[in-house]
This record gives C-alpha cells, structure tokens and sequence, in this order.
C-alpha cells in the first residue's frame, strides 16, 4: 500500500505505467517518522508512506458499504491485479477513500491514495502535483466533498489513458443503494436516450412547476453515465446513471424551475431561473435562490451560461439532497449552468452546477420523448 497526503508539495515523476514498477524516492538524511519519506519541496508537509514500512491499520471496510465498493472495482472498472490504482479523496470522505484503496489491494492493484483540499465548489481543479500525476495511473475513483467531473485535470487524466469515476459527495449509504443495480438494463435506457439526443437539433421541456424551456443541441453529442468504464480512457460518475448533452451555447431561452436540489442541497423552495440567449438572468425563490445567486455573482458572466441537459436513469437513486444522486434518479431531468468544455462544450469556468427538475416532460425536434417523469416508448 502506498499512500500520499497533504499534496501541496508532491513533485515526484512517479510513472508506473512507464516504469512498471512502483516509485522510488531518496531517502532524506534527516526524518521525524522513520516509518514516512518526504517528498517535495523543502517544507513540504506531504508524505510518502513506504510500502514495507506501512503499519497495520485497526479500521475495516465496513461491510455495509464492502460488496458496493468491490461491485464498483470489480463490475465497473474492471480492476485487474497487478494495475496501478489512484484514490483522489479528500478528509470529509477520507473512510471511502481508504475502502476504495483498501479493497484494490485485496483485489491485486497497486493502490496509492490522494488526499486533496476539500475546495468548497463543483469544478474546482485539483492541485498542479495532483493534476500532474493522475495521468500516470490505469484507473481512478474520486470520492471527494466537491466535483472533480468537469475539472480540467480529470479530462487530462482520461485523454492519457487512465479510466475510472468520479463519486462527488458520496455517502457510504448512497454508496450501499445505488450501485446494485442491473448495468446492463441501465446501459440499454440510457444508450437509448443518447441515440435520441445525438440525432436531434431541439429540445423543449416543460414541467408542473413551471419550467417551460428550449435550446438547441444540433451538432452535440449525447453522453452516456451508464456506470461502466472499463476501457482506457474511459470516464463514469458512481453512482451511474444518467444520459446528457450540452446544449449549444446562446439559444436556451425561457423559463426553469429547479424544485428538487441545486448547489448544496434541497432547495427551500422552487427556484425560478429566467434564461436568456443561453445565459441565466435572473434567480427567484426563497433561501436557496438567494445563495444560488450569490455564487454565480461572483463569477465571470459567462459562468451564467447554460451547459448541460441531463436525464436520470438510476432506478435505485431518490431524491435527498445531493446531487451526485439526485441528477441521477430516472424520471428526472437536470439543466446544469456553467462549465461544459469536457463534454462538447465551449465554455471553460471553475463551476458546474445542476439544478433538478421533477416530474418534467420533454421532447426532442417535436417528438415526446418523457411525460410527466415516464419515458414515452
């Protein structure tokens, strides 16, 4: 097992996929722990546990949250022994962090750990020395308080070979519920949706809140989050369970009404985004509008813009208060404001945020493809 925390100072070449073989580093002359290497810059609080030196360790995966992470190895990123494996966490997840990191070992991978600053925002990058060595590993999960989705870094990463999932604001019970699920009827709903979207040029969705919008997606490509990545390069968000699109920017316009979660949680109360030639002009609403707005005025203009249709189909996800579930719960939609350059997109800001819309009904080009949170055959 090898571990790493505190990145502020990691500046290690560590290659496994070039070396293979696992990393080296001088020993200092001078060391507080003789069980611990430090890396870096002098000064650096960052530390590199050696594998022969590692000490046992009284905490166990707990075994409710146990068959769900090796489902998540095992079935989703068909970890294999003898691959290098990187755990991005941070302290709030530092549990499922080390379940992740703990159950690769069991499973044969070479496993190393990341511990980064919990960034208070969705789409926030990574350190530089992270950013840095996540492109030399075979596969990745990024249990962490805020997204790494839609990070520059992640997108690297994945172009270099690397395959794996985010998991932003996992819980150990989402993590229990939501992964034992049947992948391959998933795959085939939400493969579906996307054959939709990709051959479409208009989408229109409405809902009982109030939500009446249209936008563009000629020339886009639908995604799939079917859960599953196991080929080099491939990328997923645990839970699984979505298919998305980002809509052309500057031709959304109208109405929409988040009466699920945005931002941190629940909304108190509908929030009403008037849309204007694809940017969000106006949040109405009690608390959450208010904090909402907030955020989004202390961003570029251009943060405002409309960046992702998104469709959920877990059948095993519900509506709680966080997102990384929500957006995924079949028979809702999300519209997502801000960063859309990993997935078609042309706008690059340090934020993403979904809004959750329930019981909507949409078509593509005319065609009714969901009413009132049913799928339309």
């Amino acid at each position: 097992m090898t571990e790493i925390t505190k990145t502020s100072g990691l500046t290690s070449g560590f290659n496994p996929q070039k070396t293979g073989r696992t990393p080296k580093t001088a020993t200092p002359k001078k060391q507080e722990n003789p069980d611990q290497v430090k890396l870096g810059k002098k000064g650096s609080d960052l530390k590199l546990i050696k594998p022969d030196k590692i000490r046992k360790t009284r905490e166990s995966t707990p075994l409710k949250m146990g068959p769900s992470v090796y489902k998540a190895l095992n079935d989703c990123l068909g970890l294999k022994r003898g691959e290098y494996f990187l755990v991005i966490t941070d302290k709030e997840k530092m549990n499922i962090g080390r379940a992740f990191q703990k159950t690769a070992e069991q499973m044969g991978a070479t496993a190393m750990l990341v511990e980064v600053p919990v960034s208070g925002l969705d789409g926030t990058e990574p350190p530089a020395n992270v950013a840095k060595i996540w492109k030399e590993f075979d596969a990745f999960v990024a249990p962490t308080t805020y997204s790494l989705s839609h990070t520059k870094a992640r997108r690297e990463a994945c172009e270099a070979g690397a395959r794996g999932a985010t998991l932003p604001g996992i819980t150990e019970d989402i993590l229990s519920r939501t992964l034992d699920i049947d992948y391959d009827e998933m795959k085939k709903v939400t493969s579906k949706l996307c054959g939709i979207l990709d051959k479409g040029k208009e989408v229109k969705i409405t809902s009982p809140g109030g939500t009446n919008l249209t936008f563009s997606i000629d020339g886009r490509k639908g995604d799939p989050d079917t859960g599953i990545c196991n080929e080099k390069g491939d990328f997923t968000n645990l839970p699984g369970g979505e298919a998305y699109i980002a809509p052309k920017e500057g031709t959304a316009n109208g109405i929409l009404v988040v009466d699920g979660s945005m931002g941190k949680g629940l909304v108190d109360e509908p929030i009403r985004i008037t849309i204007k030639d694809g940017r969000a002009t106006k949040f109405e609403g009690g608390k959450s509008a208010r904090e909402i707005a907030a955020i989004f005025a202390k961003q570029p203009p251009i943060a405002t813009n409309i960046a992702e249709f998104g469709i959920g189909t877990n059948p095993a996800a519900r509506i709680g208060g966080n997102i990384l579930e929500d957006e995924k719960v079949k028979g809702t939609i999300h519209i997502a404001l801000g960063n859309n350059a990993n997935f078609g997109g042309k706008v690059d800001v340090p934020i993403h945020m979904d809004g959750i819309v329930r019981t909507p009904t949409f078509w593509v080009d005319g065609k009714k493809v969901m009413k009132d949170g049913e799928l339309v055959d």
